[in-house]
């Protein structure tokens, strides 16, 4: 058990979970072949019976809901006809934020399209232990409240919490993201009913590589409980088809870090405990990990 002047715990959460076939299949190799602990599933996913099936497999794997509302298309035709100016896809993230603050795009709506994406996910018999979002924009205040609302009524105990874990990257982009999310996470943390687990890995989006393993990895404090973001996968040119992706992920990069030996052992070195979201447990208003999952 965590607790009582115990070393650190670690989460170990992939997103995207259902975003290509490539991406699936490395998120599960990470899982059998290296640290990762959970999951977050994109309800979206063109090819998400398929998915689901493989995560057959892995019955210790924490699945969650990586929610969508900025890359292709919605599951409720309410939501496809609240976005005819985009032929009724998901906008990018910066219009998707600026329609839900301007009110165009009415976050009742936003309520029905992730109601409906976490019902598809029950739908398969999935226990879902958390909730966060593809490009953080839960962490929007009126979206950050409507995801508390839903997962209370469904009895999702985890809501992300994201937020910088220090201005490493001091190009003008990502000082700006990690200003921005160190602000809404201020915000919105008093809506939360128990502290989220200590968020890592906002700097290295998309890249985390076996040096940034080595430089957090220390860093975590006894009795801590973290959760570390990553996106490991294949890379498959043919089957992502975006260009753009390729700018900020490296796919293959992150699964060779999270696979490799040197990262398992850096963890053993520190006394670092992998657990998943299902170990958490509070008392007296603290994140408290048990039964470490590795």
């Amino acid at each position: 058990m965590c607790a009582g002047a115990q070393p650190a715990c670690l989460i170990v959460n992939a997103d995207d979970y259902g975003y290509y076939d490539c991406v699936s299949r490395g998120i599960l190799q990470s899982t059998r072949h290296g640290i990762v602990t959970a999951t977050g599933i994109l309800a979206t996913g063109k090819r998400f019976d398929d998915h689901i099936a493989w995560l057959k497999d892995y019955a210790d794997l924490d699945v969650g809901l990586h929610l969508n509302l900025t890359d292709r298309d919605p599951l409720t035709m309410n939501m496809r006809n609240r976005l005819a100016r985009w032929q009724g896809r998901f906008p990018p993230k910066f219009a998707a934020a600026m329609a839900v603050v301007s009110g165009t795009l009415p976050v009742s709506d936003v309520k029905l399209e992730w109601r409906a994406q976490i019902e598809r996910c029950l739908d398969k018999g999935l226990t879902i232990r958390f909730i966060n979002s593809h490009e953080h924009i839960h962490m929007l205040p009126p979206l950050f409240r409507v995801t508390g609302e839903l997962a209370q009524e469904y009895g999702i105990a985890h809501v992300r919490l994201p937020t910088s874990d220090g201005f490493r990257n001091w190009k003008p982009g990502a000082f700006i993201r990690d200003t921005l999310m160190k602000g809404l996470a201020a915000i919105n943390q008093s809506r939360l009913d128990h502290p989220a687990p200590v968020f890592l890995g906002m700097a290295e989006s998309g890249r985390l590589s076996l040096g940034a393993l080595q430089n957090l990895i220390p860093r975590l404090q006894p009795d801590g409980v973290y959760e570390l973001m990553c996106h490991p996968g294949f890379r498959i040119d043919a089957e992502i088809g975006n260009p753009q992706l390729f700018r900020y992920h490296d796919w293959e990069g992150e699964l060779a870090a999270l696979t490799s030996a040197e990262a398992r052992a850096l963890l053993d070195h520190h006394g670092i405990r992998l657990i998943g979201y299902r170990d958490l447990e509070h008392r007296d208003d603290q994140r408290v990990g048990s039964n470490p999952a590795n």
